[in-house]
């Protein structure tokens, strides 16, 4: 599940227990950017296997991982 890995990803970036974030956690709350989150996405490309482009910006952890699982084939 691609929440899943993200909540591994951004808990590795910012520090914190991966239990600390729920789908929706924000990122501002996160104290994540836009910058962090062009990173994490990366790492996430790298862990599934795919490319993403995100298109506009994403309020929430689940939002995000929403987004993704659209463009990830399974």
């Amino acid at each position: 599940m691609v929440f899943d890995k993200m909540k591994v990803i951004i808990a590795e970036h910012v520090g914190i227990d991966e239990s600390e974030i729920t789908e929706d956690t924000t990122f501002e709350k996160l104290g994540v950017d836009s910058l962090d989150t062009v990173e994490m996405v990366m790492s996430l490309e790298d862990e599934l296997g795919v490319e993403l482009t995100l298109e506009g910006s994403f309020g929430t952890v689940g939002e995000l991982a929403k987004f993704i699982e659209t463009k990830v084939v399974s």
